[in-house]
């Protein structure tokens, strides 16, 4: 059985073990990755995934929260004690530890600060003190030095004494008496030379960033020169951190994402898993905007078109057509987007599928709504000189609602085919989406416009 047909047959497992009780749900998340126990519990929310957590021993509890994006953990952090928070805090690296203590109430994270060694608490106030997209923000302060007259075999020594307290693959950083980088040994040379090589005749010229440096330029450092790591230095140029190639490809993914959804006007969090009514909030913005230009768009057609056409209702729907155009693509577009990304990042696994859809095109409902209603009102007032501009806005308005419905399902149906159909979704959803949406929601329009216009009289 492949990786991805366990994961699957144990999340089914947990799923019927959480039917069963949260004891019984925990023991199955204390027996997979971290990173699926975290996926699956963001899926159960509320007090039900609080039960289930803290049913976990303090080691499950760290390993889960090293996976979990900001609001799951959040809403776990915020039901810890102090003590509890303590414990797990002790069990994650510093830049981890960071990061669970911003979501814990100021009064918990100030008392497992006073409660943790004074070593660790050093560590985590200087991580506190940087910006959090920063380099400082980022970097781990859990690594192993050495100086430049050392041995190879001292450093190994060194290694064993010190690296169950310092973080994996980071390999060797030299300094000199100030603590100033000088040289990198990676873990390669460490294993290849002679535990009697002198340091300095093994390590290489360190590749240094300052701490108040953009988190974006260090991940970008790191993927350029194909590095390990990355020493960070502060404004006198010791070494305070290192930044982990693990942590620049987390950087480069979030950053990755987040300019991803804010291109189609949504926030850079993890969309299928948000409430439907908050998507919506989220995404009207861009919405009105198109709403706004196809309104003064419809009010220009009209200014060129003139009176004196045979059928100026028939004319007056024409001119509502660019803002069908608009809202269908940028709907359809946002829908398509958010999925292929799911796919990418792993958000969107294949069981979860239908319920992102069904969200989606709720979303996709509800914005067409809002949209049709103001539509509807403008329409009705704009075109009041036709004597029946209530009948038109209503017509024009209820079009809007499905078209822009039906972009939002075709949005999400087309990159689930292609994925179906082991097509990359990302090279086909797009070109094929805003075609199909365009001439789609032209049709639809049209056809709901027309049939609205007759039942109520108005042709």
């Amino acid at each position: 059985m492949s990786t991805s047909d366990q994961s699957q047959a144990d999340r089914r497992r947990f799923e019927e073990a959480l039917e069963s009780s949260p004891q019984r749900a925990a023991e199955v998340l204390g027996e997979v990755h971290a990173a699926d126990a975290a996926s699956w519990l963001q899926d159960v929310r509320g007090e039900e995934a609080w039960q289930v957590f803290s049913l976990l021993s303090t080691e499950d509890q760290a390993d889960l929260l090293e996976y979990a994006e900001d609001e799951l953990a959040h809403e776990l952090v915020t039901h810890m004690s102090s003590e509890g928070l303590r414990e797990v805090v002790e069990e994650l690296p510093s830049d981890k530890a960071v990061d669970v203590l911003a979501e814990a109430d100021e009064r918990v994270a100030a008392d497992v600060l006073d409660s943790v060694s004074e070593e660790t608490a050093e560590d985590l106030r200087t991580l506190i003190s940087y910006d959090p997209e920063s380099a400082g923000g980022v970097m781990t302060t859990e690594f192993v030095l050495a100086q430049h007259d050392a041995r190879i075999g001292d450093v190994v020594k060194e290694i064993k004494k010190e690296g169950e307290d310092s973080e994996e693959n980071l390999g060797i950083f030299v300094v000199d008496g100030s603590g100033v980088p000088v040289g990198y040994i990676s873990d390669r040379d460490l294993i290849t030379h002679s535990i009697h090589d002198s340091v300095g005749e093994v390590m290489v010229d360190p590749f240094v960033i300052e701490a108040g440096e953009d988190q974006e330029v260090a991940a970008g450092l790191i993927a350029k020169y194909a590095l390990s790591a990355l020493a960070v230095v502060d404004e006198v140029g010791s070494l305070i951190g290192v930044i982990s190639l693990d942590d620049a490809q987390e950087i480069l993914e979030e950053e990755a994402t987040e300019d991803v959804h804010r291109l189609v006007g949504t926030s850079p969090t993890q969309q299928t898993r948000l409430p439907i009514l908050v998507r919506v909030r989220q995404r009207l913005p861009l919405m009105g905007v198109t709403v706004a230009g196809g309104l003064a768009s419809a009010q220009l057609l009209g200014e060129f078109m003139g009176p004196g056409t045979e059928s100026p209702i028939n004319e007056a729907i024409l001119r509502y057509l660019p803002l069908i155009v608009g809202l269908a693509g940028n709907v359809g577009v946002q829908t398509s987007t958010i999925l292929v990304r799911g796919f990418a990042t792993g958000e969107v696994e294949q069981d979860r599928e239908a319920e992102v859809f069904r969200s989606e095109v709720a979303v996709g409902a509800l914005i067409g709504a809002l949209c049709g209603l103001v539509t509807f009102l403008f329409a009705a007032w704009l075109e009041g000189s036709l004597g029946q501009g209530t009948t038109l806005g209503l017509s024009v308005g209820t079009a809007v609602f499905v078209a822009v419905t039906w972009a939002a399902a075709l949005g999400g149906a087309v990159p689930m085919m292609c994925r179906r159909m082991e097509i990359d979704p990302a090279v086909i959803a797009g070109p094929f989406l805003i075609t199909l949406s365009d001439i789609s929601g032209v049709a639809i329009y049209m056809v709901v416009a027309d049939q609205m216009l007759s039942r109520l009289g108005a042709l």
